[in-house]
């Protein structure tokens, strides 16, 4: 019984612990229907975090290993209507699903990068996704296990990914696969990772050119964090905005003591402020998307300690925004997801404003009702599941079935 008085004595404070962590910040607009649900799923998300804080800090885990846990969650049944296979490409991880129905043809390929800030996220955490998506679509889905960070640095994940699709491209063949109609998809930092790829693939002359990138809510700049998305939803789960540059940073395994500069915008130097306002700025974004508490932010000054700490975010790997005109010019058509209670939301409208002023074809969905993470949580039953998602998925597959 004392046992199990210390037990329970123990969990309480862990409960408070992560009460205190961060719930008080959020802030759900009145606006999303399901909002007492957002808010059980942010606790229970702040639990997590703040117990993986707790071990990593008395020694027993790495602050990375709980989360991926229970990322990676119960194995799905196995599935009758899918061959599934564990390969490598050269030296990257990938899970390959294979429509078992016959077909007449050559099918369409499917790079899926998983999301995760690339610290999280696995094969097995986005199994359900890559399956769905190989189902309803009768399309050949590699599902690529590229290796995290802090144990493999940055760029490390964009690196295992390039190689990933250029081997896919040189042997689609080999899958059935029509090496013309191969598309890169990703969430959140997948869909940094896809846009990345994308780009650097654009010049290549010695293989196909990708049919297509599909970027759902995407990460994609990191010189502004108050535009009005960033402003407006702030405080709305589950990407916050001083957490979503904590985990950019702690990525790039960068110090936190940065953090307060950089959401005031210290650590963008002049010459790059001018660089980049032609393709980051408010100005840039529908009159819609402004209207809900969006502020001019106050400049700040530069600090040129800050800006050489995180001088990586700047290189199109990491904020493919950024990239120059020369490898946007050649990019694939696009299908670009935003949602509207999402700090990333205006980095999607943003990128799809400068694919559109190239000539390049972008398929839109915005869900009204959508907040970061909506899509991935859609394959987890009643219980965690947002109807935002479903509507989403639908649309990916609809424009896949175009490809």
């Amino acid at each position: 019984m004392e046992l199990l008085a210390f037990f329970l004595a123990v969990l309480t404070v862990l409960v408070a612990m992560a009460f205190y962590y961060e719930h008080p910040k959020a802030e759900i607009p009145h606006g999303f229907s399901q909002r007492q649900k957002l808010y059980i799923f942010h606790y229970c998300l702040n639990f997590l975090f703040g117990l993986a804080t707790l071990l990593e800090k008395v020694g027993l885990l790495s602050e990375v290993h709980l989360p991926r846990m229970v990322m990676d969650g119960i194995p799905p049944l196995k599935d009758k209507c899918l061959f599934i296979k564990d390969s490598k490409f050269e030296k990257v991880r990938v899970r390959i699903y294979h429509p078992k129905i016959s077909t007449t043809g050559q099918r369409r390929g499917i790079l899926y990068f998983h999301g995760g800030i690339g610290r999280f996220g696995s094969i097995r955490a986005y199994e359900r996704t890559c399956r769905y998506f190989a189902r309803k679509t009768n399309s050949v889905v590699v599902s690529v296990g590229y290796r995290l960070a802090p144990k493999h640095p940055y760029p490390t994940q964009f690196e295992d990914c390039l190689t990933a699709t250029i081997h896919f491209l040189r042997t689609a063949e080999e899958f059935g696969v029509d090496p013309f109609r191969i598309i890169v998809c990703g969430d959140s930092s997948g869909g940094t990772l896809a846009a990345a790829v994308a780009q650097a693939l654009g010049n290549r002359r010695d293989l196909p050119k990708l049919r297509a990138q599909i970027l759902i809510y995407p990460f994609l700049q990191c010189v502004d964090f108050n535009l009005p998305s960033y402003q407006q939803n702030e405080g709305v789960p589950i990407l916050l905005k001083e957490r979503t540059v904590a985990l950019g940073l702690k990525y790039l395994n960068k110090d936190l003591s940065v953090l307060e500069a950089m959401l005031k915008g210290c650590h963008v130097p002049e010459d790059l402020q001018l660089k980049y306002q032609k393709w980051v700025s408010p100005d840039y974004l529908p009159h819609e998307f402004k209207t809900r508490g969006h502020k001019p932010s106050t400049k700040h000054q530069f600090s040129k300690e800050v800006y050489t700490v995180i001088k990586p975010m700047f290189e199109p790997v990491f904020s493919p925004l950024l990239a120059e005109d020369s490898a946007m010019a050649h990019l694939p058509e696009a299908f670009i997801l935003t949602c509207e209670f999402d700090v990333l939301r205006d980095d999607g409208l943003l990128y799809k404003k400068r694919l559109e002023d190239h000539g390049i074809k972008v398929t839109w969905c915005h869900l009204q009702e959508g907040f970061h993470g909506t899509v991935f949580l859609a394959f987890y039953g009643r219980v965690i599941a947002f109807r935002s998602g479903s509507k989403g998925l639908k649309m990916i597959v609809n424009f896949l079935r175009l490809m």
